[in-house]
């Protein structure tokens, strides 16, 4: 299943996470240190919704992030799914 979301269109994103040995100064030890850097994905926080929509006297079943639950909320749904192309 892709992990898109029907309203705002987010994606997953590539980044990286950086491996550090050592304890800080302000501890008492000698420093950070960089061992390597790790690729890894940044994944939309995503819900399978069944939103209802007066307007076609019916639900609709979407994959939604939490952002875009928030622009259903303050637009409606039937405006929202429409412009998203998902209606």
């Amino acid at each position: 299943m892709s992990k898109v979301c029907t309203i705002t269109g987010s994606r997953p994103t590539r980044g990286s996470v950086i491996h550090r040995r050592g304890m800080a100064k302000k501890k008492g030890g000698v420093g950070r240190h960089v061992t390597k850097n790790v690729s890894r994905l940044f994944v939309p926080n995503l819900h399978e919704h069944r939103i209802w929509v007066p307007e076609l006297k019916k639900f609709v079943r979407v994959r939604v992030t939490a952002r875009g639950l928030k622009t259903i909320n303050k637009n409606g749904a039937y405006k929202s799914l429409k412009k998203a192309g998902a209606i």
